[in-house]
């Protein structure tokens, strides 16, 4: 039994005030985690270049400064959410605060992650027509560094036998050539497949199995059905405030469904925003130029690129008014990442019970070694999607030499970043 756990138990037999005594512990819990929201919170504001990106600032924030996991524990976590739909960097932070402190903490740390993004997405809805990008120029070299970095600390861990090197190549020579969203998973089980053939011997020691959380799934299927039908009975009845039923309704589909991140998320909302209303012969509810404007900001906002569905929101409701504008800022990413966090809570025990069976243990080996794989490639990716200078190659090799080298707080790189591109 947990010191939280006994204490509760003692104060109930001793006390009868135990509702006052069990919100004061919940009060000193929340005070223990202040330290770790606080990290997840300068994370959140210093986390550039999508999922893959964010893996690295991760390693230098939560593995090497203060150790809340460790670096085998944070690559299964993200091989993990890359099989499941969603915001998979966003389900890696959940889980991290899942483990410190079960699902309490896992919401706040998701609610910590998302906010800073989300509200500034939400505002540059506002004043997207008086921003100035020049300063965001050299985000995205930097963005190639941080994952460069990524790459190499986890292939020191990852990649330790002729095995494993060989589901890498083949895995970042996958994620090079072919695309789309079922790449990620299709991989990760290949290599994960190749790997559970090995003769690596489980150890003797394991935990218990974990109850699994039946309830999230209900919750899951029950919101996913009611915000449909509210949608389309919202849609058939003309509803004043019809568009912001629809809408949530469109987001809760798109995070339930969406595996490969921002790069399918895109499409879809172009698709149901701007391409469907057209061939309806009506008028699409964003312009194109607005649309692909926020896509291209959101590159340069630290934190979830799905942040953008903040954007999106605002833009979409803004002929109705400021405040309808706001809710629809409000309104798409709780839809969007309310997916994500049940079915990472719900699926994770499952993950959990499952790897004590020797061949997913021995699978772990290789789906690490695909995730650096796939980190590898993505390096490769970006920098050739930048536009090349030596400026922009210094940027990257500084950033990798900062991360490599010294202990300055990824923050401190960000803001040298922004005053380059300012000052340049």
């Amino acid at each position: 039994m947990s010191f939280e756990s006994l204490l509760v138990f003692n104060c109930r037999r001793i006390c009868p005030v135990e509702t006052l005594l069990s919100l004061a512990l919940s009060y000193m819990i929340f005070i223990r985690h202040i330290p770790f929201l606080k990290s997840v919170f300068w994370y959140s504001i210093s986390a550039f270049g999508g999922p893959q990106g964010h893996l690295a600032m991760m390693l230098k924030t939560f593995v090497e400064k203060r150790k809340y996991v460790t670096e085998d524990e944070l690559l299964e976590y993200t091989a993990f959410c890359q099989l499941l739909p969603g915001a998979s960097s966003s389900q890696t932070i959940t889980l991290i605060g899942y483990k410190r402190g079960g699902t309490p903490l896992a919401i706040l740390t998701l609610l910590v992650w998302i906010m800073p993004a989300c509200v500034l997405m939400a505002i540059f809805s506002f004043i997207i027509y008086h921003i100035d990008a020049h300063i965001f120029q050299y985000v995205q070299p930097m963005a190639v560094g941080f994952l460069a970095y990524a790459g190499f600390r986890a292939f020191k861990i990852s990649v330790n036998n002729l095995a494993t090197a060989c589901i890498l190549a083949g895995a970042m020579l996958g994620a090079a050539i072919f695309k789309g969203p079922a790449l990620f998973p299709v991989l990760i089980i290949l290599g994960g497949a190749v790997s559970s053939l090995s003769s690596k011997r489980i150890p003797q020691v394991q935990g218990e199995r974990k109850k699994i959380p039946w309830n999230n799934l209900w919750l899951f299927a029950a919101v996913f059905i009611l915000a449909g039908g509210l949608s389309e009975y919202a849609r058939v009845h003309d509803w004043t405030h019809a568009r912001a039923f629809n809408l949530f309704e469109n987001f809760y589909r798109f995070g339930s469904l969406v595996f490969g991140g921002s790069q399918v998320l895109i499409p879809m909302m172009f698709d149901q925003f701007i391409t469907r209303p057209l061939n309806q012969g009506g008028l699409p509810l964003i312009s194109p130029q607005d649309f692909l404007t926020g896509a291209g900001m959101v590159q340069a906002v630290p934190g979830p690129t799905f942040s953008l569905t903040s954007y999106v929101g605002g833009m979409v409701m803004r002929p109705s008014g400021s405040m309808l504008q706001v809710l629809g800022a409000i309104l798409c990413p709780v839809a969007i990442f309310l997916p994500s966090l049940l079915l990472v809570l719900f699926f994770f025990p499952i993950w959990n019970n499952l790897k004590k069976h020797v061949y997913i243990f021995r699978a772990l080996e290789g789906i690490n070694a695909v995730v650096v794989g796939i980190m590898w490639a993505y390096t490769v990716i970006l920098f050739q999607a930048i536009s090349f200078s030596w400026t922009s190659l210094l940027v990257i090799i500084g950033t990798f030499c900062i991360l490599r080298f010294t202990r300055l707080p990824p923050p401190v790189t960000v803001v040298a970043c922004l005053l380059l591109g300012w000052l340049f």
